[in-house]
């Protein structure tokens, strides 16, 4: 039976407001980072931190959810595909970021981090075929114009170490992240979202713990207490509890709509940068913060109508 007008609506509403939550959750993460790196630690060792303090709740969640429903039959390549995904996106993709924020501002890695939607259509359209629209061509352009302002607006900025390799780190992480949501699709699919993420934060904590090993013998005790709270913080706040609200948002509104409301994350992290970092945001990084947004608009925009005309 169809779900009455009222219901439908509340459903809707309730899942755009779990995605703008998430969104607000990931804009802090680059400020958490900063707040880190004001004490000795070094990029790996945050990230081990951050993983482990969210691995109890991944685990917890994965038994409560195989206890639920029927049990997951994988191939050993599909498992293996599950376990490359989950080290690609939240391994490597997050190792480049926290290397990247060593470099350059909070707002400014977060302006650059929204290539990866561009990443997302131009891997589709070379890897699937898919033809890419004059409108998602606009996107693209109106992207980069925007992220161009916003590096030549930043390079001058004293408060940074070194733009370009940050630059560098963070478009990297960007790019890796768009191989992982490009290759999820079907695993997610047979999976489901929840399951599918528990098992690929799992995987994901086992090179970053062997990282840590290598670099600095995972030497994790003896940081001050606000290292620890900070890390703390990442992993549920900035991890856990965004991951889930963004799967449950995007069953409930769409992929293409959660991947519009969530483009306001740059706006969070432009007012929390300023606000708690007390970073100085140049006109140009505002303009082109709002062009980044209107691309990756117009590709969320066109991706839910695409899927609105397919499934008609």
């Amino acid at each position: 039976m169809p779900m009455p007008l009222s219901s439908s609506r509340t459903r809707y509403w309730l899942g755009a407001f779990l995605v703008f939550l998430a969104a607000f959750c990931f804009a802090s993460k680059g400020i958490l980072i900063k707040l880190a790196y004001q004490y000795p630690i070094d990029s790996i060792s945050l990230l081990t931190l951050r993983m482990l303090f969210a691995l109890p709740f991944y685990i917890a969640l994965a038994i409560r959810l195989s206890r639920q429903g029927p049990p997951m039959r994988l191939t050993i390549r599909q498992w293996a595909t599950l376990f490359f995904l989950g080290i690609t996106g939240y391994y490597a993709a997050s190792f480049f970021n926290f290397l990247g924020l060593v470099y350059i501002t909070a707002s400014l890695e977060r302006i650059l981090l929204f290539t990866y939607p561009t990443f997302v259509l131009l891997l589709n359209a070379v890897g699937f075929g898919r033809q890419v629209t004059r409108l998602q061509l606009l996107a693209l352009a109106l992207t980069y114009a925007g992220i161009l302002l916003a590096f030549v607006g930043n390079i001058d900025t004293t408060v940074q170490k070194d733009v370009m390799l940050g630059a560098f780190w963070v478009i990297l992480s960007g790019l890796v992240y768009a191989v992982y949501l490009v290759g999820s699709d079907r695993v997610i699919a047979r999976v489901g979202s929840q399951r599918f993420t528990c098992y690929a934060m799992m995987a994901a904590t086992v090179p970053t713990v062997l990282h840590c090993a290598f670099e600095n013998g995972l030497q994790l005790s003896g940081y001050p207490a606000s290292v620890y709270i900070l890390g703390l913080s990442m992993g549920i706040f900035v991890t856990v509890i965004p991951t889930l609200m963004i799967a449950e948002g995007i069953k409930r509104i769409g992929s293409g709509n959660a991947s519009i409301i969530g483009s306001v994350g740059p706006v969070f992290t432009l007012v929390l940068s300023t606000t708690i970092l007390n970073e100085l945001i140049s006109w140009q990084q505002i303009a082109g913060t709002f062009l980044v947004l209107a691309g990756v608009f117009l590709i969320g925009w066109r991706g839910s109508s695409q899927m609105k005309l397919e499934s008609e």
